[in-house]
């Protein structure tokens, strides 16, 4: 596992990010659509720790579904309190339910024991503009209780 993908603890992914400049706006606090590029890599990595890189799973999923895409069909997001420059962040990412077509995942931004924002994304495959099932290796990897069922 490469240090930057975070890591697999309790069912859940955790990635550290740091805050930098570019991170935020004119006053040295995080900006609002900063928060979303890191769940957006919080769940990349996600994938990626449970086994479906997005090359990997572009070439397997292309056989079955050509054209195939995840995207975001809805999120609910509250933002609780700022990051600021150099603030050191975790991203958590966790499935909560995992349907045909879609994924839901809960999404936690902390510094230390402080939660900074918390969100709810629903994510769905599609191809060809439509909503298909998921691959299935890819279903059972995301279930919510497949770490535990891992040991």
């Amino acid at each position: 596992m490469n240090a930057l993908d975070g890591e697999l603890r309790d069912g859940r992914h955790v990635m550290s990010v740091r805050v930098y400049y570019e991170d935020t706006d004119f006053s040295g606090i995080v900006y609002h659509a900063t928060y979303l590029r890191f769940m957006e890599r919080g769940r990349t990595n996600h994938l990626r720790l449970v086994g479906a890189g997005h090359r990997v799973l572009f070439e397997q999923a292309s056989a079955e579904a050509p054209g195939f895409a995840f995207v975001v069909r809805s999120m609910q997001i509250e933002f609780l309190k700022s990051a600021r420059m150099d603030d050191v962040l975790e991203v958590v990412t966790a499935p909560e339910e995992v349907k045909g077509a879609s994924i839901t995942l809960k999404q936690q931004i902390l510094r230390a024991d402080e939660l900074l924002v918390e969100a709810r994304v629903r994510v769905a495959f599609v191809c060809g503009g439509r909503a298909r099932p998921i691959p299935k290796a890819l279903r059972t990897a995301m279930r919510p209780d497949q770490e535990r069922i891992r040991g």
